[in-house]
């Protein structure tokens, strides 16, 4: 027991460094390609030497940071090209999970959807009324449980893995663009409304392109 706990309490900090150090590569705190020396971490966020190098290799996992020759860690690129992969890879593997929830769904499922839905318009309302740091993060966290909630019911445990990881890859550009102002909120309101109702309408043609274009548009359009 003694052990379990031991690895129970380590496994909990480094999910806290893990949460502190993703937001701050998203919001651009930490910068593409910035170097992250393990004592500097380690007096920024807290944490033993141990459970910072797991929380780095965590967030390797994930695609938010990158190994440098097994010596070093930084901060993975944010390029264009970066960007038009993450963008691929997302819309691949979402839309495949999209269309095997619409398949094996139930009621459950579509109740799952509502809230989600219901939550990220509230995110978005609070965002739109008290912009800041807190509020923009919430929006985003509420975005991606939408996300996750549509492809819930795939039948697929590394479906849904994988889509929770290119979205947190995806993430930094997208608050990116929310700091530079580039989010049509309206078009985007209209763009969800139109994706809930095609999922309930088992429109599996019509969701995906509507996934499709709500995905572009936040990222790239």
């Amino acid at each position: 027991m003694l052990f379990s706990r031991r690895s129970s309490d380590n496994e909990t900090v480094v999910a806290m460094l893990a949460s502190a150090i993703r937001r701050d590569i998203s919001f651009g705190v930490l910068c593409p390609d910035e170097k992250l020396k393990i004592e500097a971490l380690r007096q920024r966020y807290g944490g033993s030497n141990h459970s910072m190098r797991e929380t780095l290799r965590m967030l390797v996992a994930e695609g938010m940071v990158e190994a440098t020759n097994q010596r070093g860690f930084r901060v993975t690129s944010a390029t264009e090209d970066d960007l038009a992969d993450i963008l691929m890879m997302r819309l691949e593997v979402e839309k495949l999970a999209l269309e095997r929830a619409i398949a094996h769904g139930g009621v459950d499922w579509e109740a799952q959807i509502v809230a989600a839905h219901h939550q990220m318009m509230r995110a978005e309302n609070q965002l739109n009324q008290a912009p800041d740091d807190a509020t923009a993060l919430g929006w985003d966290e509420a975005c991606r449980g939408y996300i996750m909630a549509l492809v819930s019911a795939c039948g697929s445990p590394r479906l849904i893995e994988m889509t929770g990881r290119f979205y947190d890859q995806s993430r930094r550009f997208r608050l990116a663009r929310l700091r530079e102002g580039r989010i049509d909120f309206d078009a985007r309101r209209d763009r969800q409304e139109a994706l809930k109702a095609a999922v309930m309408e088992r429109d599996t043609k019509r969701a995906l392109r509507l996934l499709e274009e709500d995905t572009q548009a936040d990222l790239s359009g």
